[in-house]
Protein backbone atom coordinates (compact mmCIF):
# COMPACT_ATOMS: atom_id res chain seq x y z
CA UNK A 1 0.00 0.00 0.00
CA UNK A 2 1.31 3.45 -0.93
CA UNK A 3 2.20 5.74 1.96
CA UNK A 4 -0.52 8.25 2.73
CA UNK A 5 0.39 11.89 2.22
CA UNK A 6 -0.69 14.65 4.61
CA UNK A 7 -0.32 18.35 3.90
CA UNK A 8 -0.22 20.75 6.87
CA UNK A 9 -1.05 24.32 5.85
CA UNK A 10 -0.49 26.85 8.62
CA UNK A 11 -0.17 30.57 9.20
CA UNK A 12 -2.45 33.55 9.61
CA UNK A 13 -3.17 35.20 12.94
CA UNK A 14 -0.41 34.38 15.40
CA UNK A 15 -2.77 34.40 18.39
CA UNK A 16 -3.72 30.81 17.58
CA UNK A 17 -0.04 29.75 17.52
CA UNK A 18 -0.28 27.95 14.17
CA UNK A 19 3.22 26.49 14.31
CA UNK A 20 3.08 25.17 17.88
CA UNK A 21 -0.51 23.98 17.42
CA UNK A 22 0.21 21.95 14.30
CA UNK A 23 3.44 20.60 15.80
CA UNK A 24 1.28 18.90 18.43
CA UNK A 25 -0.25 16.68 15.74
CA UNK A 26 2.51 16.10 13.20
CA UNK A 27 4.10 13.32 15.31
CA UNK A 28 0.73 11.56 15.44
CA UNK A 29 0.46 11.71 11.66
CA UNK A 30 3.98 10.38 11.23
CA UNK A 31 3.38 7.54 13.70
CA UNK A 32 0.20 6.72 11.80
CA UNK A 33 2.14 6.22 8.58
CA UNK A 34 1.71 9.56 6.83
CA UNK A 35 4.40 11.37 4.91
CA UNK A 36 3.90 14.95 6.12
CA UNK A 37 4.57 18.10 4.11
CA UNK A 38 4.28 21.52 5.81
CA UNK A 39 3.47 24.73 3.96
CA UNK A 40 3.32 28.23 5.43
CA UNK A 41 0.86 29.59 2.84
CA UNK A 42 -2.08 28.48 0.72
CA UNK A 43 -0.21 28.77 -2.58
CA UNK A 44 0.01 24.98 -2.81
CA UNK A 45 -3.77 24.74 -3.11
CA UNK A 46 -3.44 26.00 -6.69
CA UNK A 47 -1.00 23.18 -7.58
CA UNK A 48 -3.38 20.63 -9.06
CA UNK A 49 -0.82 17.84 -9.34
CA UNK A 50 0.36 18.20 -5.75
CA UNK A 51 -3.17 18.37 -4.40
CA UNK A 52 -4.23 15.32 -6.41
CA UNK A 53 -1.52 13.33 -4.65
CA UNK A 54 -2.49 14.58 -1.19
CA UNK A 55 -4.68 12.33 0.94
CA UNK A 56 -5.31 14.76 3.81
CA UNK A 57 -5.06 18.52 4.34
CA UNK A 58 -4.75 19.79 7.92
CA UNK A 59 -5.29 23.55 7.91
CA UNK A 60 -4.50 26.05 10.69
CA UNK A 61 -4.84 29.43 8.94
CA UNK A 62 -6.91 31.91 10.97
CA UNK A 63 -8.31 34.89 9.04
CA UNK A 64 -5.85 35.58 6.16
CA UNK A 65 -6.55 35.87 2.45
CA UNK A 66 -6.88 33.28 -0.28
CA UNK A 67 -6.98 33.73 -4.05
CA UNK A 68 -9.77 32.45 -6.26
CA UNK A 69 -7.34 30.00 -7.88
CA UNK A 70 -6.25 28.64 -4.52
CA UNK A 71 -9.73 28.09 -3.13
CA UNK A 72 -10.80 26.53 -6.44
CA UNK A 73 -7.87 24.13 -6.17
CA UNK A 74 -8.79 23.19 -2.62
CA UNK A 75 -12.44 22.64 -3.53
CA UNK A 76 -11.49 20.50 -6.53
CA UNK A 77 -9.10 18.39 -4.47
CA UNK A 78 -11.66 17.74 -1.74
CA UNK A 79 -14.35 16.90 -4.30
CA UNK A 80 -11.92 14.38 -5.81
CA UNK A 81 -11.27 12.71 -2.45
CA UNK A 82 -8.66 14.69 -0.51
CA UNK A 83 -9.64 14.92 3.16
CA UNK A 84 -9.81 18.33 4.83
CA UNK A 85 -9.74 19.04 8.56
CA UNK A 86 -8.76 21.60 11.17
CA UNK A 87 -9.79 23.21 14.42
CA UNK A 88 -11.07 26.49 15.78
CA UNK A 89 -10.30 29.67 13.80
CA UNK A 90 -7.79 27.81 11.66
CA UNK A 91 -10.66 26.33 9.67
CA UNK A 92 -13.91 28.18 10.56
CA UNK A 93 -12.47 31.69 10.82
CA UNK A 94 -10.33 31.48 7.71
CA UNK A 95 -10.72 33.47 4.50
CA UNK A 96 -13.80 35.41 5.61
CA UNK A 97 -14.12 37.12 2.21
CA UNK A 98 -14.34 33.88 0.22
CA UNK A 99 -17.89 32.60 -0.13
CA UNK A 100 -16.59 29.56 -2.02
CA UNK A 101 -14.44 28.59 0.95
CA UNK A 102 -17.30 29.13 3.40
CA UNK A 103 -19.54 26.88 1.33
CA UNK A 104 -16.89 24.17 1.33
CA UNK A 105 -16.53 24.16 5.11
CA UNK A 106 -20.22 24.62 5.95
CA UNK A 107 -19.80 26.92 8.94
CA UNK A 108 -18.33 30.30 9.82
CA UNK A 109 -17.27 31.74 13.17
CA UNK A 110 -19.55 34.62 14.17
CA UNK A 111 -18.45 35.42 17.73
CA UNK A 112 -17.40 34.06 21.10
CA UNK A 113 -19.54 35.69 23.81
CA UNK A 114 -17.66 37.17 26.73
CA UNK A 115 -17.88 37.54 30.47
CA UNK A 116 -20.06 40.10 32.18
CA UNK A 117 -18.63 43.54 31.27
CA UNK A 118 -17.72 44.41 34.85
CA UNK A 119 -15.48 41.30 34.99
CA UNK A 120 -13.48 42.08 31.86
CA UNK A 121 -9.86 43.17 32.20
CA UNK A 122 -8.88 43.62 28.55
CA UNK A 123 -7.18 40.27 27.92
CA UNK A 124 -8.18 37.17 25.99
CA UNK A 125 -9.53 35.68 29.21
CA UNK A 126 -12.46 38.10 28.89
CA UNK A 127 -13.84 35.60 26.36
CA UNK A 128 -13.10 32.44 28.33
CA UNK A 129 -16.37 30.97 29.55
CA UNK A 130 -17.16 27.66 31.22
CA UNK A 131 -19.20 25.58 28.81
CA UNK A 132 -19.90 22.03 27.75
CA UNK A 133 -19.35 20.29 24.42
CA UNK A 134 -22.19 17.74 24.30
CA UNK A 135 -22.21 14.84 21.87
CA UNK A 136 -25.27 14.21 19.75
CA UNK A 137 -26.82 10.79 19.21
CA UNK A 138 -24.88 10.61 15.94
CA UNK A 139 -21.70 11.65 17.76
CA UNK A 140 -22.07 8.86 20.31
CA UNK A 141 -21.97 6.33 17.47
CA UNK A 142 -19.59 7.99 15.00
CA UNK A 143 -16.03 6.57 14.80
CA UNK A 144 -14.54 10.02 15.43
CA UNK A 145 -16.33 10.60 18.72
CA UNK A 146 -17.64 7.29 20.02
CA UNK A 147 -16.72 6.52 23.63
CA UNK A 148 -15.82 10.13 24.50
CA UNK A 149 -17.77 11.72 27.33
CA UNK A 150 -19.16 15.25 27.10
CA UNK A 151 -16.32 17.75 27.50
CA UNK A 152 -16.28 20.67 29.94
CA UNK A 153 -14.02 23.56 28.97
CA UNK A 154 -13.15 27.09 30.08
CA UNK A 155 -12.11 28.79 26.86
CA UNK A 156 -13.66 30.54 23.88
CA UNK A 157 -17.09 29.14 23.08
CA UNK A 158 -17.68 29.49 19.34
CA UNK A 159 -20.99 30.76 17.99
CA UNK A 160 -21.10 29.41 14.43
CA UNK A 161 -23.27 30.27 11.43
CA UNK A 162 -23.86 27.07 9.47
CA UNK A 163 -25.94 25.22 6.90
CA UNK A 164 -27.74 21.88 7.15
CA UNK A 165 -25.37 19.88 4.95
CA UNK A 166 -23.22 19.20 8.00
CA UNK A 167 -23.51 16.10 10.18
CA UNK A 168 -23.25 17.39 13.74
CA UNK A 169 -21.32 15.21 16.20
CA UNK A 170 -21.35 17.67 19.12
CA UNK A 171 -22.98 20.95 20.08
CA UNK A 172 -22.52 23.73 22.62
CA UNK A 173 -25.23 26.03 23.96
CA UNK A 174 -24.86 29.75 24.63
CA UNK A 175 -27.10 30.72 27.54
CA UNK A 176 -29.05 33.92 27.88
CA UNK A 177 -27.39 36.60 29.99
CA UNK A 178 -28.60 40.04 31.01
CA UNK A 179 -25.73 41.75 29.16
CA UNK A 180 -26.38 39.95 25.86
CA UNK A 181 -29.08 40.90 23.34
CA UNK A 182 -30.38 37.40 22.51
CA UNK A 183 -33.51 36.21 24.27
CA UNK A 184 -33.20 32.43 24.31
CA UNK A 185 -30.33 29.95 24.48
CA UNK A 186 -28.55 29.41 21.17
CA UNK A 187 -27.10 26.01 20.29
CA UNK A 188 -24.19 25.91 17.86
CA UNK A 189 -22.47 22.92 16.27
CA UNK A 190 -19.11 22.32 17.95
CA UNK A 191 -17.86 19.32 15.96
CA UNK A 192 -19.12 18.25 12.56
CA UNK A 193 -18.37 16.28 9.43
CA UNK A 194 -19.29 17.12 5.87
CA UNK A 195 -19.22 15.07 2.68
CA UNK A 196 -18.12 17.02 -0.39
CA UNK A 197 -17.97 15.03 -3.59
CA UNK A 198 -15.66 12.09 -2.85
CA UNK A 199 -14.02 13.98 0.03
CA UNK A 200 -14.57 14.15 3.76
CA UNK A 201 -14.33 17.25 5.95
CA UNK A 202 -14.04 17.36 9.75
CA UNK A 203 -14.34 20.57 11.79
CA UNK A 204 -13.58 20.82 15.52
CA UNK A 205 -14.36 24.28 16.90
CA UNK A 206 -12.58 24.09 20.31
CA UNK A 207 -8.85 24.77 20.07
CA UNK A 208 -8.07 28.40 20.90
CA UNK A 209 -4.91 27.54 22.82
CA UNK A 210 -2.48 24.68 23.26
CA UNK A 211 -3.99 23.56 26.56
CA UNK A 212 -7.36 23.09 24.87
CA UNK A 213 -5.78 21.12 22.03
CA UNK A 214 -4.03 18.95 24.62
CA UNK A 215 -7.29 18.13 26.42
CA UNK A 216 -7.57 14.34 26.03
CA UNK A 217 -11.08 14.49 24.56
CA UNK A 218 -10.35 17.30 22.10
CA UNK A 219 -7.05 15.78 21.04
CA UNK A 220 -8.68 12.42 20.44
CA UNK A 221 -11.40 13.99 18.30
CA UNK A 222 -8.85 15.86 16.18
CA UNK A 223 -6.61 12.83 15.71
CA UNK A 224 -9.47 10.48 14.89
CA UNK A 225 -10.87 13.15 12.59
CA UNK A 226 -7.63 13.26 10.62
CA UNK A 227 -7.75 9.53 10.03
CA UNK A 228 -11.47 9.52 9.17
CA UNK A 229 -11.14 12.42 6.72
CA UNK A 230 -8.22 10.86 4.86
CA UNK A 231 -8.87 9.81 1.28
CA UNK A 232 -10.59 6.44 1.15
CA UNK A 233 -9.75 3.68 -1.31
CA UNK A 234 -12.97 4.33 -3.22
CA UNK A 235 -11.87 7.95 -3.79
CA UNK A 236 -8.43 6.99 -5.13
Amino acid sequence: MAQRRALVVRGGWEGHQPVKATELFIPFLERSGYAVRVEESTEIYADAAEMAGTDLVVQCMTMSQITAEQVAGLRAAVAAGTGFTGWHGGIVDAFRASSDYLQLVGGQFATHPGREPCERRGGEEDNFLPHRVSFTDLGREHPITTGIEDIDLVTEQYWVLHDDLIDVLAVTTHPTQSWHPWHRPVTSPAIWTRLWGAGRIVVTTPGHSLDVLEHPGIRTVIERGMVWATRTASAS
